[in-house]
């Protein structure tokens, strides 16, 4: 089938190479625009899906906006029976959703309608739920409110973190949406409206929710950790011998232990929550790469007895 895919993050590349692997004729492919290169002389950095499209010898677009008569007409110009969007990054006005003969279809990471929005899989771990999944969406002008089809459903495990939920629904989401265009192509995949109960929303990730809040429960605290690993990364900040610092949390474990929040019990370390104790397993400072926590203690004063700080 001709299609145009519309995608950004590491999430949405293996989408698109499943689907030029599966036969499919993508006649464009629309991301993000390069992020500037930083320092004099580093070239821009490309979305992954730039890179694989790049690879695959795909045509690649990157529009500011798709809110033109411009747009539209460059996007008809392509001819695509069916639009596939994944985490694209820019909302698709009513003129674009309406071009493809077939309509335009989008993989969601989670089970809608729980965690719509922008970052459903940190949220769905952050909250503790024990199950997530992708699922096929016809799109409208909502915020992922359009009829469902097929669905895959991911296991979150106890120590599960944001970086292994995400690789396990990527992949998931590419048989997913291969699968789901053969029934499209063929006129036999059903769409069903979205449960109006359980109405959830992942709203974007907010910097001051990483900030450790040592009196939250040593769950909570857990979840959050895992939920926000590998990026952007829970943080506490506290002085390791030159001053005030911060230390980004990559993995932890619930441990046995008590006493005021944020103060360190042990040389584990085992930080006191507002009830219970979390242990730290793997950490980062700022500009270095991460570590597990005995390695890291090694060049790092943190005492037994210190008291982390509050949030701020």
């Amino acid at each position: 089938m001709r299609i145009v895919f519309m995608g950004t993050p590491e999430f949405s590349a293996p989408v698109l190479a499943e689907l030029v692997a599966r036969g499919h004729q993508v006649a464009a492919v629309y991301t993000r625009a390069p992020k500037p290169g930083g320092r004099r002389g580093l070239e821009p950095t490309l979305s992954p899906v730039h890179a694989t499209a790049r690879r695959l010898g795909l045509e690649v677009l990157t529009p500011k906006t798709l809110r033109t008569d411009e747009a539209a007409e460059t996007l008809r110009g392509f001819a695509p029976e069916a639009m596939v969007v994944v985490a694209y990054g820019l909302i698709l006005p009513r003129a674009i959703l309406d071009i493809p003969a077939k309509g335009c279809f989008n993989l969601h990471a989670s089970l809608l309608p729980r965690w719509r929005g922008a970052a459903p899989i940190q949220r769905a771990i952050m909250a503790g739920d024990q199950e997530t999944g992708v699922m096929v969406m016809r799109m409208e002008e909502g915020l992922d409110t359009g009829p469902v089809s097929l669905s895959a459903r991911v296991r979150i495990g106890p120590e599960a973190n944001g970086g292994e939920i995400h690789d396990a629904l990527s992949a998931a989401g590419a048989l997913l949406m291969a699968q789901a265009l053969a029934g499209i192509e063929e006129g036999g995949l059903a769409f069903k409206p979205q449960a109006e109960e359980g109405v959830t929303y992942a709203h974007k990730i907010d910097k001051a929710e990483a900030r450790i809040d040592w009196t939250k429960p040593a769950r909570e605290v857990h979840d959050l950790i895992r939920g926000l690993s590998p990026f952007p990364s829970a943080f506490f900040e506290a002085d390791l011998g030159k001053g005030p610092e911060r230390v980004k949390i990559l993995r932890s474990a619930i441990a046995e232990g008590s006493g005021e929040a944020g103060r360190v019990l042990d040389d584990a370390p085992t930080i006191a929550c507002g009830e219970g104790a979390i242990r730290l397993l793997e950490l980062q400072r700022a500009g270095r790469t991460p570590m597990k926590a005995e390695d890291f203690l090694r060049g790092a004063k943190l005492a037994v007895g210190t008291l982390l700080g509050a949030p701020q």
